[in-house]
């Protein structure tokens, strides 16, 4: 295809997108994986302290959020979605919060599951900055806290037949493994398999260390550093010829790799790869890649767009979340439908 016809199909890519926004209705995504909350402490960071060179922050906002496959509900629901979540939580007041704040949003909490007597996985990050540079603010410290024992037996098992039994009449699946025990082996393949035989697009993120528990899915998650990890591994030559490995030991429909400021590229076992530059002119951050990516997917194939316009999304859905200031953003309708908007202005005057 030639540069003009390249450029005349991501304009009409866009042009789709930008009408599903406006148009998609309340069709249901299933979602299930592990959840765990999000917590970011802001402030400055002027001083070093007196007994350690560490910096001391001096905390000033404090905010909490639903992350992993709750923020990813939080992504769906805003973008008009019917979300059903099969997730669990501790019974503790991170676990209340998490649910409290999903029914806040409207989305439905009758599918997680409160395990007693154990704790929720929560990340804890330090934000800093000095007084004089307070658009320079950067992590200085990331905490995780969280349940050292693995999920009691039966709650993940109980948990996919509930997943299973929401299929029926859903438009696609999300499968966010953290690798946390919600999503075991089983569990994720006896989904994958009831899905494909139904129609419904799989979208899954997967841990490196379960591949396995993907196998058929019709779309997977993968960071730049994972692949290339994979790529040394398999002795593969670039990252395309791992990436073919990979989509025919597991049988995927698609890989799509996310590189940050670098871009999105979508790999499939046939054809040559789609590479989506990023147009952000200057990132700010990248936690929630994954989340946005997976919203992404489920909106464009649950909504019977193709793969290479589901991607096109996804790194428009990416790119939202690198241009954010709170790391703790997820996708909205108003905010993707803006950045489309810019990305068909962009097109526009570079092919003047």
């Amino acid at each position: 295809m030639t540069d003009e016809g390249d450029v005349h199909e991501r304009a009409e890519a866009l042009k789709r997108l930008r009408s599903l926004l406006e148009s998609m209705g309340s069709s249901k995504v299933t979602l299930i994986g592990d959840v765990m909350l999000d917590r970011y402490h802001h402030g400055f960071a002027n001083n070093l302290d007196s007994t350690a060179p560490v910096p001391v922050l001096k905390i000033l906002s404090s905010e909490e959020t639903p992350g992993a496959a709750a923020h990813i509900a939080m992504g769906l629901n805003s973008l008009g979605l019917s979300v059903s979540l099969h997730c669990c939580v501790g019974d503790d007041r991170e676990g209340r919060v998490i649910i409290e704040k999903l029914s806040a949003d409207g989305i439905g909490t009758s599918g997680i599951d409160i395990v007693p007597g154990r704790s929720t996985l929560t990340k804890i990050r330090f934000y800093g900055s000095r007084e004089s540079l307070l658009d320079k603010s950067q992590i200085l410290l990331q905490a995780d806290r969280g349940p050292r024992d693995d999920l009691p037996e039966g709650v993940s098992a109980s948990l996919t037949a509930s997943a299973l039994s929401s299929l029926s009449d859903s438009c696609a699946i999300v499968l966010s493994d953290y690798d946390r025990g919600v999503l075991t082996t089983d569990g994720a393949q006896s989904l994958i398999k009831v899905a494909s035989g139904a129609g419904v697009p799989v979208i899954m993120d997967p841990k490196l260390t379960g591949l396995d528990r993907s196998r058929g899915a019709d779309a997977v998650l993968f960071e730049i550093r994972g692949l290339d990890l994979l790529r040394r591994r398999l002795t593969a030559s670039d990252q395309a010829e791992a990436a073919r490995s990979l989509i025919k030991t597991y049988d995927w429909g698609a890989m799509l790799v996310l590189g940050g400021v670098h871009g999105v590229t979508l790999y499939q076992a046939d054809g040559e790869p789609m590479h989506l530059p990023c147009s952000t002119d200057a990132p700010l951050q990248q936690i929630g890649l994954h989340d946005a990516a997976a919203t992404a997917l489920a909106a464009a194939l649950g909504n019977g767009h193709s793969m290479a316009d589901a991607a096109t999304l996804a790194a428009a859905a990416c790119e939202c979340v690198l241009s954010a200031e709170a790391s703790h953003e997820f996708v909205n309708r108003t905010t993707l439908g803006i950045w489309l908007d810019e990305l068909a202005w962009q097109l526009q005057i570079s092919d003047r």
